[in-house]
């Protein structure tokens, strides 16, 4: 088995549909915008790209007010009418120009849009990391099984520390306490 351990030179963070009009209906939702919200702020501390993807924001609103007020300057947020991420040309050429291998995934349904984009990522040559306190469904049961079927064909399941502390692998790391102190 390969190393699968994230490397931050590789890695980018992938924001999917945390938007307006599933507020109140995802199970756990609170968790998954607190946990995407640290993700985005260790990323920008990392300087590593993050990208967003917006389903039908014209009927679903668009990314929570939360995330948002924390993007940095130059995120890519990209509207799509595909459920997978890849299924979307301008988001497929995004991530071609980006070079990374490694995705970092965030995001609802996770038995929808988050599985399609995750087996395009498959398909397409990439290493989907699947952060399982930022991924959820209206139903957890649907969401576990997602999960389960994501890492059945390939992903890998992680969680906001342990995906970070990967991408910093040392405490001499330049932001180091910047991260700690974000995930403390």
């Amino acid at each position: 088995m390969p190393n699968r351990m994230l490397k931050a030179e590789q890695t980018l963070l992938l924001v999917v549909d945390i938007q307006e009009k599933f507020r109140d209906v995802i199970h756990g939702m609170d968790r998954v915008i607190r946990s995407t919200k640290i993700l985005i702020e260790a990323f920008k501390a990392l300087g590593l790209p993050i990208v967003v993807s917006e389903q039908y924001p014209k009927g679903l609103g668009r990314t929570v007010k939360e995330l948002l007020e924390v993007l940095p300057e130059g995120a890519k947020v990209l509207e799509k009418t595909a459920f997978g991420c890849l299924g979307d040309e301008a988001l497929f050429k995004t991530f071609q120009a980006l070079g990374k291998r490694q995705v970092l995934v965030a995001g609802i349904e996770a038995h929808v849009c988050v599985n399609q984009t995750v087996h395009g990522l498959l398909d397409a040559g990439y290493e989907p990391h699947i952060v399982r306190e930022a991924v959820s469904s209206r139903d957890p049961e649907t969401a576990r099984l997602a999960l389960e079927k994501m890492t059945g064909s390939g992903a890998v399941q992680s969680t906001v520390e342990l995906a970070l502390f990967e991408l910093m692998r040392d405490a001499k790391h330049p932001a180091f306490k910047a991260v700690q102190a974000l995930v403390k």
